[in-house]
């Protein structure tokens, strides 16, 4: 069956995600999940009726929360939905490009290769920041820049004039994708206010992270409503199942908003705690991080990784050499991963 597939599907490697690398143990920080397992109630009817495709209180309740107008939000299947949809409305295969800057988060390749949509990329500078004029250099077929701020796997923000520069570059020619999944523990660094001034942006969002929902598959794309509109004519007609158009407008009440807002305090204090014990550890660099993970440089990044999964502790390796990411997780995880490191790092240099 595999021969019937489209070529580039035969030759496609999926994204190898938390839960399809897998592994066996009581801590897991290699998803960037939260470790609060909040409670929602919902009473699942109207199930034998399809949900509207955007869900008038979902919407209004996030245009809400982002500070923008409901017209200009549209709501998905995770914010990886959102990618799929921006790259299917506005490339066409065999013709159009999308461009990205690694090391970044994987989908907006697989996504592009899956439709069939070539792939540009270039990698970000030595400090992890937008080689503007490369990029400039490279516009050519381009449709989609994306652009993820703070960064998966780095965690480091991208500098808000050169993301303006970029937006300059590429008006009338591109669209800027800026994907800001992480960007609820650092709200300060949003790009929403850019809106206004730019049509060319779009802008991600999702539940997933510090609304503690990554099973819900609950994500936003914002943008100038023109752009919303192409988006609604390929979205599927009814992408947001019912009971998730529920919860997700239940953690977007006064209520779900508070709690979110004292979660992602706690979880920034915990990454604040395991940035500050890594950063004593002899051999050990701890790289600023601005989401619910760090990025930790080992002297032997590959044997720390699998000597905690042999533990029972699953982190992610990373494609940066020596480099493992780990999700911050609740006070006792934390402590409990710090001790392990400090152990092996110890057992490692006797």
């Amino acid at each position: 069956m595999e021969k019937l597939a489209r070529k580039q599907v035969q030759e496609l490697t999926p994204y190898l995600s938390a839960r399809r690398i897998g592994g066996s143990g009581d801590i897991w920080l290699n998803a960037n999940e939260s470790p609060f397992n909040n409670e929602y109630k919902t009473d699942f009817a109207r199930l034998n009726r399809y949900s509207e495709c955007q869900p008038k209180q979902l919407i209004e309740a996030y245009a809400n929360y982002a500070g923008v107008k409901p017209e200009q939000t549209l709501t998905s299947r995770g914010a990886d939905e959102g990618i799929e949809l921006l790259i299917r409305a506005f490339c066409e295969p065999g013709q159009d490009s999308i461009l990205y800057c690694p090391p970044t988060y994987g989908m907006y390749a697989i996504s592009a290769e899956t439709i069939g949509v070539e792939r540009k990329t270039v990698p970000l500078t030595a400090d992890w920041q937008l080689n503007l004029p490369e990029i400039e250099a490279n516009l050519e077929s381009v449709k989609l820049v994306f652009v993820c701020s703070p960064n998966n796997p780095t965690g480091n923000l991208v500098n808000r004039d050169d993301i303006v520069s970029l937006l300059e570059m590429t008006k009338d020619k591109a669209i800027v994708v800026m994907d800001e999944a992480y960007i609820d523990f650092c709200p300060e660094a949003s790009t929403v206010d850019l809106l206004a001034q730019y049509p060319n942006l779009a802008i991600l969002r999702t539940l997933s992270k510090a609304f503690a929902l990554a099973g819900l598959r609950c994500g936003f794309t914002l943008a100038n409503e023109e752009l919303i509109n192409v988006l609604l004519k390929v979205i599927a007609p009814y992408p947001v199942p019912i009971p998730v158009a529920e919860i997700a407008t239940q953690a977007l009440s006064e209520q779900g908003l508070a709690r979110a807002k004292f979660q992602v305090l706690d979880l920034n204090a915990n990454r604040a705690y395991l940035q500050a014990g890594l950063s004593t550890l002899p051999g050990v660099t701890v790289f600023e991080g601005w989401g619910n993970y760090l990025l930790v440089k080992f002297q032997n990044g590959d044997e720390l990784f699998k000597a905690a999964w042999d533990t029972g502790i699953i982190l992610r390796n990373s494609p940066i050499e020596d480099c493992v990411r780990i999700s911050v997780g609740n006070r006792d995880e934390c402590e409990k991963t710090l001790s392990f490191i400090r152990n092996q790092l110890e057992q490692s240099a006797a």
